[in-house]
């Protein structure tokens, strides 16, 4: 039996619902949510998965071969560990043989959330019964067009400098974790690291968009300072406010634009990636 948690999430639900269309169907798989009742209606059998009731996990992980640990949202360090702890402990007693766990690129290790996605590979190396594979996934290229989204103007400010982010469409990233999970004793011990082919900015974001939407966008970055103050006035959680600003320094600075050519992402897809650019430009025609 299969488990995948998180499948209310973005990356979760995708990753669910290739599950639920491959061949088989839902058989041998379940949805795992902290809402159950809210969990995408695929035909996946739901159970309810809290981390931050870890009293639950037993009975949550009865049965359970494979987990599909996705890692368990944003928080401070200290609460998003104590979480992963909870699974990794509840898989090992209920007898789980292989936790397949959704991590940060290595490129990440400058960014603000990468601690406690390197303490959870620690734990899973540590564990004396559980089999392991990490799939150090890249940033998103949702996430880039979000951050480098224009104005109403056209004008995008986010602060990226000249530099690039190697971007990943979560579906293809969706796809691979599915595969992985459904035949985890070939990926064993392995770390994949899961990052772009192409690397891409704001100038080519602002090129992109005017292609594909008509409209004129340009590309002004603004300073990270303005950016951390916008992110502290929109509400967002004080943890939030270093990550964002975090993530757009590391881009700037230019330690996320990955490798470039093939590497671990395309071939476990047995293709290419998607272009970022592709999925960035998709998002924005739906929006405007």
């Amino acid at each position: 039996m299969l488990l995948v948690t998180g499948v209310n999430g973005g990356l979760g639900s995708l990753v669910l619902e290739r599950l639920a269309a491959r061949p088989g169907g839902p058989d041998g798989v379940l949805a795992g949510s902290r809402t159950p009742e809210r969990a995408p209606r695929t035909g996946v059998p739901v159970r309810a998965v809290d981390f931050d009731r870890p009293e639950t996990l037993d009975a949550a992980f009865a049965g359970v071969r494979t987990l599909l640990l996705i890692s368990a949202g944003y928080g401070e360090d200290d609460v998003v560990i104590a979480r992963h702890r909870a699974a990794i402990e509840a898989a090992e007693r209920a007898g789980v043989e292989h936790v397949v766990y959704t991590s940060l690129s290595g490129d990440g290790d400058h960014l603000a959330y990468a601690l406690a996605h390197r303490w959870t590979e620690r734990r899973l190396r540590a564990s004396a019964t559980l089999r392991w594979t990490v799939l150090r996934n890249g940033l998103y290229a949702e996430l880039l067009g979000f951050l480098a989204r224009p104005d109403a103007d056209g004008v995008i400010t986010a602060p990226l400098g000249d530099g690039r982010l190697a971007a990943v469409a979560r579906a293809d990233l969706a796809e691979v974790a599915a595969e992985v999970a459904l035949a985890p004793a070939g990926h064993a011990g392995r770390v994949y690291e899961l990052v772009g082919e192409e690397a891409v900015g704001g100038a080519e974001i602002a090129a992109a968009l005017t292609r594909s939407t008509g409209r004129t966008v340009e590309y002004r970055p603004g300073t990270l300072a303005g950016a951390r103050a916008a992110v502290a006035a929109s509400g967002a959680e004080a943890f939030q406010v270093p990550m964002v600003a975090g993530t757009c320094s590391a881009i700037a600075h230019g330690f996320l634009a990955g490798p470039g050519g093939p590497g671990d992402l395309a071939t476990l897809l047995g293709r290419a990636p998607r272009p970022a650019l592709d999925v960035i430009t998709a998002g924005a025609d739906a929006a405007w």
